[in-house]
């Protein structure tokens, strides 16, 4: 008698994307001028996977474009200005951003994004759910935008003193980053690595976490690898990972004289039992 092995398919502990290779996709703030590229979450493929995680990707709106209004009860967002100008609608009243500028934009406020100029905005949107068993408190009346070149560089403890960090977004209650009012993510930096430098390979047991490549070549440790500590792959300007929790990661960059890579990457607290809806 023929026995069938019954075929399942196993979920990833890591997700690759290349951003310049992905196409459009439908969302909830799209519109005729306002186009937007799924990269994780919402959209993308394998969203199941991702536990905190409701959408990364990047809005591109046209000249003089407008995104469509947003508003979610139970998730916050991010938004990180790429490239161009634009107004930042948050509840009635308008804020103008421009590139390298950041805000974090609390549950229960209407927003959207607008280009003011003849030029494309190009905008990182990141979106995270929150447990029910979270209070949320009131939003701010208007939002804190800051932009990157004003955050200062420092090392962080732990790390090696070849990478040094930018912490702009953290958590309710702290007090070392640019802006700390997120529920669920736990830290929003960039990472500036000097000549063979890495930021350790290491893991979070309760986080998912998502790397970003701006600029700069090097490689990136996704898993275990064939040794069981670390897989090492090339990475390259608009490779995006995702990491599961309990994932190693880490990056180490090129060892050239000169060479320099930075990172964008996004830590955000997985629900725990006692925190699923």
């Amino acid at each position: 008698m023929q026995v069938l092995a019954q075929e399942r398919k196993v979920d990833p502990t890591w997700l690759h994307r290349h951003v310049p290779h992905l196409k459009d996709a439908n969302a909830s703030l799209t519109s005729a001028t306002c186009h937007y590229k799924p990269i994780f979450g919402e959209g993308a493929d394998e969203n199941r996977k991702l536990r905190s995680v409701t959408r990364f990707g990047e809005a591109t709106l046209d000249a003089h474009g407008n995104c469509q209004n947003s508003l979610y009860d139970r998730e916050e967002e991010i938004y990180f200005v790429v490239q161009g100008t634009g107004l930042l609608q948050y509840g009635d009243d308008k804020h103008p951003v421009r590139a390298n500028d950041f805000t974090y934009i609390a549950p229960g406020v209407k927003h959207s994004i607008a280009n003011n100029s003849d030029q494309p905005l190009r905008v990182l949107v990141m979106g995270f759910k929150i447990p029910t068993r979270i209070a949320l408190g009131a939003p701010p009346a208007s939002p804190k935008i800051v932009n990157l070149d004003d955050v200062k560089e420092q090392p962080v403890d732990g790390h090696p003193a070849s990478v040094l960090y930018k912490l702009m977004i953290g958590s309710r209650g702290a007090t070392r980053d640019a802006m700390d009012d997120a529920y669920v993510v736990t830290s929003l930096f960039l990472m500036d690595f000097g000549p063979s430098g890495t930021n350790f390979p290491h893991h979070h047991e309760t986080a998912e976490e998502i790397y970003l490549v701006l600029d700069g070549q090097g490689d990136m440790v996704a898993g275990s690898g064939m040794d069981g500590v670390e897989g090492r792959y090339p990475a390259q300007p608009g490779d995006a990972y995702y990491f599961r929790p309990n994932c190693t990661v880490g990056f180490y960059n090129q060892n050239k004289s000169g060479a320099k890579a930075h990172i964008l990457a996004v830590r955000s607290r997985i629900p725990l039992p006692e925190d699923a809806d």
